[in-house]
């Protein structure tokens, strides 16, 4: 479920004498959002570089790709398979503008190639979503405004319990990047927090004020959920039916991870109840949501479309981590978000 940094030598020696080909593999909307001015400046530093929106046939993406050093993607590449390459490859990195990097391209070339991912930029704002989600939720935001909207009046002599973080126990499953930034964040509102990871140390949890129990424990014992996890084998479908009922009554579900950590039809069940409420940035298996979904009619859900990862601000981010990693390899550096086979298996 965590997220991995390592290291490794950059290939000083491609292409030496001449300057890298990179070629940036994403459509007309979002090139603009990877790749402002100054990321394409960037890039000129380093080599030349060329677009390829996706208009061509597959025939003129494999030459394209024959003549490239570098590849740049975005979450509207083409998915990328070795024998694209050709037989002749000349490609030798990847650099993704992005965290996630299964629905990009197959195993076989995170094996072969060196890629990098950029992750980074996208921890805060989601940690910073999943504390918002948690804040309105706990403070009963979605309930007072219908309240003020229908007309009623409450006075202070009306007040109901549990509507502050303080003295809350939270659980946060998934400690990698976006699990620590919510660490951090939460942090000074006074909560207990516990985290589940099996990639997490007990002491890199102790590091960020929180303790490591299990995932049933967690469930049981926190009255605010927040999923940061990615989707894996391992962690598909891991709050079905029988984890949703550890939750103990009033207990809130955030997830800022994947749609696909949570049973859908077991969290209808128990959000039709009221017995828990959540706040989704995530949905399974449809993205977006159909507009008749019940998921939108239920009252004790917060939904946003998937938008937790921040604008075009954060985009830029990203696309200035990943030709950072351009850089750094054609200057034969050491990278900073190199993905290995082992951590894809991990990864969402």
């Amino acid at each position: 479920m965590s997220e991995e940094r390592i290291e490794t030598d950059g290939d000083a020696g491609v292409n030496a004498g001449a300057r890298p080909r990179i070629l940036v593999l994403t459509s007309d909307a979002l090139f603009p959002h990877f790749f402002p001015r100054h990321v394409l400046a960037r890039l000129g530093e380093v080599g030349e570089w060329e677009h390829f929106d996706g208009r061509e046939d597959s025939a003129g993406l494999r030459a394209r790709l024959a003549r490239a050093d570098a590849l740049m993607t975005t979450w509207h590449s083409p998915f990328l398979r070795m024998e694209m390459l050709g037989e002749a490859r000349r490609v030798r990195m990847i650099a993704h503008c992005g965290g996630e990097l299964k629905a990009r391209m197959e195993p076989e070339v995170v094996g072969t190639l060196t890629v990098a991912n950029a992750p980074g930029p996208m921890a805060a704002p989601v940690a910073e979503m999943a504390l918002a989600m948690v804040l309105t939720l706990v403070r009963r935001l979605p309930d007072y405004d219908r309240e003020m909207r229908a007309g009623a009046v409450r006075t202070n002599e009306v007040v109901s319990r549990g509507e502050t973080v303080r003295g809350r126990r939270l659980g946060v499953v998934g400690f990698g990047r976006i699990g620590r930034a919510f660490a951090r964040m939460v942090a000074p509102l006074g909560a207990e927090l516990y985290v589940s990871d099996p990639y997490c140390s007990e002491e890199t949890a102790a590091e960020h004020g929180a303790k490591k129990v299990g995932a049933e424990e967690l469930l049981r014992e926190s009255s605010v959920v927040v999923l940061a996890a990615g989707l894996t084998d391992e962690t598909r479908h891991m709050l079905d039916a029988r984890r949703l009922a550890l939750m103990p009554d009033g207990a809130y579900l955030v997830n800022v991870g994947r749609g696909g950590l949570i049973e859908t039809e077991a969290l209808l069940a128990e959000l039709r109840s009221g017995r828990i409420s959540a706040a989704l940035d995530v949905t399974d298996p449809l993205e977006p949501l159909p507009p008749d979904h019940e998921l939108r009619r239920l009252p004790n859900v917060l939904l946003t479309p998937h938008v937790a990862a921040g604008g075009i601000e954060m985009r830029h981010a990203l696309g200035e981590t990943a030709a950072d990693e351009v850089a750094r390899f054609f200057r034969g550096e050491r990278l900073e978000n190199v993905v290995t086979p082992e951590m894809l298996a991990r990864m969402t």
